[in-house]
């Protein structure tokens, strides 16, 4: 039923009125063959419901007077007679009216139905609109976000660092002129110079947790391996970096999010899920790219498992822009298992031409 209601809206006004025209003219064929002892006026009704709902009203009560006409026409050809002409005039009145109540009732939910129509897909549109306004929000969010990591991380880098490489150079200086007159303090000088070089090392690292992508020229694999060591020295935490094959390296913007996938996805780990042990495994093929991170904690809270965890969240929405899935879930013995699957560039191309 709905394919044909389809198929009927695709037709013009002119031949749907036709139309209408042709089923009363073959209900009155049908009508004249029965005889006028059988009553057809019921199937004039289709025609004048065509009419009515996919035409206008006017056209309706055209119909109708046409299915009068025809049927009063068809009763006389077939041999019926009346002893005045106030009986068939009355007859022919009373289906008239008949007709036309339920033209104006048709009209009236066609109007209705319609209207219903209109604020659907007006509210649609709005749901639509306000979802893509709420996605462009949160990309924004996330872009800003990433960008004051980068600037935070640039700051650590060429400013902190600088300035504590600078402080390095005084220290030696000092340990030097100390150490030139024989001081005992030429010790301590050195231990100065010692921790500040130890300050460097760890803004450097800071910095390149922030700013991983651009500042570290290497590969993915690479930031990866890297990322797992400051885990190791900084979260003190057996952190385990495995790399599968790679059919060659994804862009920027698909490897920046994997890599705070899994940097978010160790954290947690070690915060909330009290793990003593985490394995990154990264894997490729032609249809893309599979990041899994496993560890031995506690599991996923309660919340996190409703849906609830902002970390869970934000890591889904990052493989959601890459145009790939996210999936938490609990291990069999203990701990959480995080995977990410990202198609490879033809594939989400491809997904975006079909959504398009």
């Amino acid at each position: 039923m709905l394919i044909w209601r389809k198929k009927l809206e695709t037709w013009s006004k002119p031949a749907l009125t036709a139309t209408s025209i042709t089923i009363v003219a073959v209900v009155g064929w049908m009508d004249y063959l029965t005889g006028y002892q059988l009553f057809f006026f019921i199937f004039y009704l289709l025609a004048v419901f065509l009419a009515v709902w996919y035409v206008n009203s006017f056209a309706g009560v055209l119909i109708s007077a046409l299915s009068v006409a025809s049927w009063v026409s068809s009763d006389y050809a077939a041999g019926k007679h009346y002893t005045d002409y106030f009986t068939p005039a009355w007859n022919a009145l009373i289906m008239f009216a008949f007709y036309l109540v339920v033209v104006v009732l048709m009209a009236k939910l066609r109007e209705l139905q319609r209207g219903l129509e209109g604020r659907v897909r007006l509210r649609t549109a709005e749901l639509t609109k306000e979802i893509h306004e709420r996605m462009r929000l949160q990309k924004e969010l996330l872009e800003t976000g990433e960008r004051e990591q980068q600037r935070i991380g640039r700051d650590l880098h060429d400013g902190l660092c600088q300035h504590l490489t600078g402080t390095a150079f005084a220290g030696h200086a000092l340990s030097r002129k100390l150490a030139d007159r024989s001081l005992p303090e030429t010790t301590d000088a050195n231990r100065l110079v010692e921790l500040v070089e130890q300050a460097i090392e760890l803004t450097r690292t800071l910095a390149r947790g922030l700013h991983p992508v651009e500042m570290h020229a290497g590969r993915l694999t690479d930031c990866f391996e890297e990322l797992a060591a400051n885990a190791r020295e900084r979260l003190k935490v057996d952190c385990e970096f495995e790399c599968g094959s790679l059919s060659g390296q994804p862009d920027a913007n698909v490897a920046n999010h994997l890599y705070r996938i899994a940097q978010e996805a160790i954290t947690n780990a070690v915060r909330h899920g009290k793990a003593q042990h985490v394995a990154v495994r990264l894997t490729g093929g032609p249809d893309g790219l599979v990041l899994t991170i496993a560890d031995d904690g506690v599991g996923l809270p309660e919340n996190a498992r409703n849906g609830n965890g902002m970390g869970l969240r934000i890591m889904a929405y990052r493989a959601d822009m890459m145009g790939g899935t996210f999936n938490a879930e609990r291990q069999s013995v203990r701990g959480t298992r995080l995977t990410c699957t990202v198609p490879s560039g033809n594939r989400r191309r491809e997904d975006h031409d079909k959504e398009n």
